[in-house]
């Protein structure tokens, strides 16, 4: 039996708003250009080595990102589960969703894209919502937001250099 996600805004950083009464993470940086650094960029994603590249451990993914795959990322002595909700596969965009489960510190979604503009840049984009899953991280606020902010630039890093191979 799958468990439940800790959020009611299932796919919400798909597009438009993020939902109130959530912390919210927006970045987009740019990789590169072209054809051949975008689909590096979508490998290292998918593949989760950008979670690796970023310091985590990955454990449990069966594959590639894909929906209603569960994944379990580490870092230390923090168990982090999480369910991909989406995938999108456009021609110049690709990415994914993933939403947290029972046992995440935090409760939210967060998104990865790979965009490769009309001009050949290539951009990385991540949108996020997330809150204290409890009343210990609730306790903690201000160093989750850290650790937050720590690993979005951990992962802007690691594509970075994903796409450059």
């Amino acid at each position: 039996m799958q468990k439940a996600l800790t959020y009611a805004e299932v796919g919400a950083t798909r597009e438009g708003p993020l939902p109130g009464g959530y912390d919210h993470v927006f970045r987009d940086v740019r990789l590169g250009e072209g054809r051949t650094t975008y689909e590096k960029a979508v490998d290292g994603l998918f593949h989760w080595q950008m979670h690796r590249a970023a310091g985590l451990s990955v454990r449990d993914a069966p594959g590639p990102a894909a929906p209603g795959v569960d994944v379990t990322l580490r870092l230390l002595f923090l168990s982090i589960p999480c369910r991909v909700v989406y995938t999108i596969d456009e021609p110049n965009r690709r990415g994914f969703g993933y939403g947290t489960l029972p046992g995440h510190p935090e409760s939210g979604e967060e998104a990865f894209f790979v965009v490769l503009k009309d001009d050949g840049e290539v951009r990385f984009q991540l949108r996020a919502f997330s809150r204290p899953a409890n009343f210990l991280v609730r306790l903690g606020s201000p160093v989750a937001k850290q650790v937050q902010r720590y690993a979005t630039n951990r992962y802007v890093s690691a594509m970075q250099q994903v796409s450059r191979g």
